[in-house]
């Protein structure tokens, strides 16, 4: 056996060491997104105060790379990844064309919001409800319209009682709002009685807060120890057993019809369930799986929807002088064509104050994807397999280039802008544009934002034709909250009501 100096095997440990360290280092992220400039730091070790620093200034840092990098990508750290940021129409166009394969958008929500564990894995493998929103939930709302605005109407008398022009009754705005946007979605989705049920509604207002705590809380942790994180946290099982205890009498009863009168039986309720039933083949036809759909589509539409409209309270009270003009035209427009779906589309004024309120808050980054093969952007930047990409959504609504004083609020920039010659829908709300990108582009565009745009203009036109609105003690407009690369408006924030004047 060889006589080997004591110095040896130190020496090979070493050696084998770094070697791992380097392969490690070829392996990683910062190396092979080298290539594209960093906000901050990019070390090894410095990255992770850099995605520290991201929790709180996330909008100022990727603000100052829009600035330094305009249409072409750069890169902030984030806990547990970098992420690639993109700005400029040519690369939204990029992201537009692509197809799944290339950057997948199903991948990238997965792991932004922990699918698996906070929502159920069929939701990822099997998303076939997305094109029930799209397509049916779309298509009924002219019919169902009359409904949703009942339960507006009876969901603010029952929350917001006032009497008296004289009296203010002051309220929680994103709680009381969170329950409004509940009930009178749930009147589509389930209709009566079940969408006033107090704990059902709860039981999706408080999933809705879990899903984001619980994703933001899996995130933070090293990528080989989120499924032991999420196995812990998830309340999937719980959550989807509360709702199965209310809902699923109800679809056991469609099903038992339609095994009682055939394949061709009409179901009349016209709503999610039944939009679902109409699609459902073999294991999708469960009472469970069926509950995990509408669990997840209550989710999508309260979240979004509650903070918008939120948003749009704190607007109307911070702005009054837009109170009047919104009213005439309201006013107007329901006394010619009554409160209908078309009517909703008819109010200008309405809708540009909402699309303005909106371009102010909406989140930092939005339109994520994962790079799932290697891509090429039309500028010739390459982004490696294994990459999460984003669009600097704040910064491009705030873009000076294209918007007039972009970091004021002005309540009718866009009703103004659609009086141009064949401008008449392009700055409407629901439309889809490289320089307005609250909704996204392409194929995966927000499938509901037809639905939650006529829910929030209803939910408006009410609010205006029957109170007046103020902030208490007349403060200025409540901040929003950017933590990361969200915004979420103040949760704890007051406004006051009093019958309309």
């Amino acid at each position: 056996m060889p006589d080997y100096p004591p110095s040896f095997v130190p020496a090979v440990a070493v050696t084998l060491t770094l070697g791992y360290l380097v392969s490690r280092w070829f392996r990683s992220p910062t190396y092979k997104l080298k290539h594209i400039p960093s906000v901050g730091s990019s070390g090894l070790i410095s990255s992770y105060f850099e995605a520290m620093r991201f929790f709180r200034h996330g909008r100022e840092m990727v603000q100052e790379g829009y600035t330094k990098y305009y249409g072409t990508p750069f890169k902030v750290s984030m806990t547990g990844r970098y992420m690639v940021v993109i700005s400029g129409p040519e690369m939204i166009e990029d992201i537009r064309r692509a197809s799944e394969e290339q950057l997948s958008f199903g991948e990238a929500v997965a792991e932004t919001f922990q699918i698996d564990y906070m929502l159920g894995k069929e939701i990822r493998v099997d998303p076939y409800h997305f094109a029930i929103i799209r397509s049916p939930m779309t298509r009924n709302l002219g019919i169902r319209f009359p409904e949703i605005k009942d339960e507006i109407i009876t969901a603010f008398s029952e929350l917001i009682p006032v009497m008296d022009t004289n009296e203010w009754t002051s309220v929680p705005a994103l709680k009381t709002v969170m329950q409004i946007v509940c009930r009178s979605s749930n009147r589509l989705f389930v209709g009566l009685p079940l969408c006033r049920n107090p704990d059902y509604r709860k039981i999706h207002e408080q999933f809705t807060l879990d899903v984001f705590h619980g994703a933001e809380t899996i995130n933070m942790y090293p990528t080989f120890l989120r499924p032991i994180v999420g196995n812990l946290l998830t309340k999937v099982p719980t959550n989807i057993k509360k709702v199965v205890d209310h809902i699923g009498p109800i679809i056991q009863e469609r099903l038992d019809k339609e095994k009682q009168f055939g394949p061709d039986w009409q179901d009349p309720s016209n709503d999610l369930i039944s939009w679902l039933l109409d699609v459902a083949e073999g294991p999708q036809r469960t009472i469970h799986d069926l509950a995990i759909r509408i669990l997840n589509t209550n989710f999508a539409a309260i979240h979004t929807t509650s903070n918008a409209f939120t948003h749009v309270l704190y607007d109307l009270a911070a702005y009054p002088e837009y109170v009047k003009p919104m009213r005439e035209e309201i006013e107007a427009v329901i006394e010619a064509e009554g409160w209908t779906k078309v009517s909703m589309g008819k109010m200008r004024k309405v809708d540009s104050f909402i699309k303005e309120s909106q371009r102010l808050t909406i989140a930092v980054l939005s339109m994520n994807r994962k790079v799932l093969k290697d891509f090429t952007f039309s500028n010739g930047v390459t982004v490696p397999a294994g990459t999460h990409v984003a669009v600097a959504t704040y910064s491009t609504h705030v873009d000076e280039t294209t918007y007039t004083n972009p970091d004021k609020f002005e309540g009718f920039r866009f009703a103004e802008m659609r009086e141009a010659e064949g401008e008449g829908t392009k700055h409407q709300m629901v439309s889809l544009s490289h320089d307005y990108v609250t909704f996204g582009t392409g194929r995966h565009a927000c499938p509901g934002r037809f639905f939650a745009v006529n829910e929030i203009k209803a939910m408006l036109a009410h609010v205006l034709l029957t109170y007046d609105v103020k902030l208490p003690d007349d403060s200025p407009r409540p901040e929003n909250v950017w933590f990361q690369a969200g915004c979420s408006p103040d949760p704890i924030a007051q406004v006051m009501f009093r019958k309309r004047a």
